[in-house]
């Protein structure tokens, strides 16, 4: 490191720090490659050297978290998750106000020991056909899920990745390792008021449109018809938009073909020749009336094939969640010709609470995008299979692995049981039980490290050496000495409230797990400061990190339900602040009780 830079670091680090943290929130880039960027200017800095870097890389959270992903993903291909949601789904038709309750409670319960993305994942389809059965909007249970998901999280060790990585950061700045259940007796009266809070309160969500709202009811029956321009047709040489019959009544323009390719970008702009094949789309009725006259409105007259219907097929709309992990993440609907590979139309696009109809096709697609797509049940289904996306319209059906759902359940049990007691630490029995899944196939490895998120891990790695940079640049006690001075008069309890709304404040700006990774060395100094345990102090981290109810950017399972339920930007801040106070209050109050200060 050049001398310049070693007398200016706490300065440098400190700026590129707070960069980092408007990236993150301005979500100019991705965060995890915002991060391994940051990381990359620190090590041609000379801030950070190699030796920092593979330091990060050998801290225990990062390889349990991925441990843990795919022991949720075993849970996931045995069928375990999927006989629950069997089971509320029957329950709703029956009693859809006690299906309600037992969903948010049984979320919350099984969040504490999986991974809640994949739990959220899998329930989301179970929420809209909740919200279907009691007459609402699926708006009305889709947050709900999101929340009752992120409180159940904070009552084991493993329930969220914020959590694991917290204990490996304190772990690195000299506390004992946390138990599997130390969190639990403050997590699960966290979880309880907050759940209960939202059971009583999920009927003052608005009512929001999703992006299938836009179109016809997708319960109706809506059907493709393939149009073919014969050589005697009137049309040829004219535009399609000067075409009125083919957007008469009930009839949509979808496509127009080419020797065999599609023209839809511009499409009313195209002229139409001979040998094109039209695509429109229409109700049933519209399609049989074409049959029974034999031919379509634009014939010249009741004699000539000039325009022959040559095929049609029944389509559905669709309401498409992109997954992470989805492969078409960050391209762009006018560049992956869904409709030769797969058969299907985009037809909308909601993202950040808006619903785009035009121009969406150039939109690079993100995390949470919901597409509207039209096309046959057999299609859609490829389209899911395909590209790893979620079909909300209905529950994905697939083969589980049924014969193997005792040994997946009983590995997760024997993780626990085994932290529990602590026979060895966390991430050594998060690989023993990745292990046993894969050996005994509960999973196989395509599978497994598919369901691994690898930006989560690639930020949490990224974000570990940005941590080291902060301590080495002596940013941390820089910090922590500025603030000593004004909290020192005050009882220890005013510290702990700063530490936890310090942390609240960044995880709704910025992701969760870069939050832990700055504040928990800070959290930890600061008590060691004023005297006292710093213990509590991590654990105010743990839950604040967590507590991300005020945006759908905090933490990805909001992320997911953001475009899913329709949802505007502020219908978290409205809704979520009361529950963020309620969860604020009760976690400053609690965690001295039991971890004294």
């Amino acid at each position: 490191m050049a001398a310049s830079i070693a007398s200016n670091a706490p300065f440098i680090v400190g700026l590129i720090l707070i960069l980092l943290l408007i990236a993150f929130a301005t979500e100019i880039r991705p965060p995890e490659v915002t991060a391994i960027a940051t990381v990359g200017i620190l090590l041609v800095l000379g801030i950070l050297s190699t030796d920092d870097l593979l330091a990060a890389m050998s801290n225990p959270a990062p390889l349990t978290i991925a441990a843990m992903f795919i022991i949720s993903a075993s849970l996931v291909r045995t069928g375990t998750l999927e006989v629950f949601a069997k089971r509320i789904t029957e329950m709703a038709k029956q009693r859809p106000l006690v299906a309600t309750a037992a969903l948010l409670v049984t979320i919350a319960a099984m969040s504490a020991f999986t991974n809640n993305t994949p739990l959220v994942m899998m329930m989301i389809p179970i929420g809209i056909t909740l919200a279907k059965q009691l007459g609402e909007s699926s708006s009305k249970m889709l947050m709900p899920i999101s929340f009752a998901a992120i409180l159940g999280g904070t009552c084991t060790l493993i329930g969220t990745s914020t959590n694991i990585l917290v204990d490996g950061v304190a772990r690195k700045s000299g506390l004992a390792a946390f138990s599997i259940f130390e969190i639990a007796p403050a997590g699960i009266i966290i979880a309880i008021v907050g759940v209960g809070y939202i059971a009583l309160t999920r009927r003052f969500l608005p009512d929001r449109e999703s992006v299938a709202s836009l179109a016809l009811d997708s319960s109706s029956k809506r059907y493709s018809i393939s149009v073919f321009i014969g050589a005697t047709s009137p049309y040829i040489g004219r535009k399609l938009s000067d075409v009125n019959s083919l957007k008469s009544g009930e009839r949509r323009l979808v496509d127009l073909i080419r020797k065999d390719e599609s023209r839809r970008t511009n499409l009313y702009d195209n002229i139409i020749e001979q040998g094109d094949i039209i695509v429109l789309h229409s109700n049933e009725s519209d399609i049989m009336t074409i049959r029974e006259q034999g031919r379509l409105s634009l014939k010249k007259n009741a004699t000539n094939d000039e325009v022959v219907p040559v095929s049609s097929h029944q389509s559905v709309l669709a309401e498409i969640l992109l997954l992470p992990g989805a492969n078409i993440i960050g391209q762009r609907l006018d560049t992956l010709d869904l409709l030769h590979r797969y058969g299907v139309y985009p037809i909308a696009l909601h993202r950040r609470g808006v619903n785009l109809m035009e121009r969406y096709e150039q939109t690079a697609l993100a995390i949470g995008d919901t597409l509207l797509f039209e096309g046959a049940k057999a299609d859609l289904q490829r389209l899911v299979d395909g590209e790893n996306l979620m079909n909300m319209t209905e529950p994905k059906t697939r083969g589980f692995r049924t014969q193997k759902a005792p040994i997946a359940i009983a590995v997760i049990f024997g993780v626990v049981i085994a932290a529990a007691f602590d026979i060895m630490p966390i991430a050594g029995l998060a690989v023993m039980g990745m292990a046993a899944v894969l050996a005994t196939r509960c999973i196989e490895p395509d599978e497994a490290f598919a369901a691994v998120d690898w930006r989560i891990i690639g930020l949490i790695v990224a974000m570990l050496a940005i941590g080291t940079a902060l301590e080495k640049a002596g940013l941390v006690e820089i910090m922590v000495s500025a603030a000593t001075p004004t909290l020192a008069g005050f009882p220890p309890i005013v510290a702990l409230a700063a530490i936890y709304l310090l942390s609240l404040t960044l995880t709704e700006l910025v992701t969760n797990n870069a939050v832990a990774v700055v504040v928990t060395p800070i959290a930890i100094s600061l008590a060691v400061s004023l005297g006292a345990d710093p213990r509590p102090f991590v654990i105010a981290v743990m839950f604040a990190a967590s507590a991300s109810f005020l945006t759908p950017i905090g933490y990805q399972t909001n992320t997911l339900v953001y475009g899913a339920g329709g949802y505007r930007f502020l219908d978290f801040a409205r809704y979520g602040l009361p529950l963020t106070i309620i969860v604020a209050i009760t976690s400053i109050i609690i965690i001295p009780l039991i971890w004294p200060l």
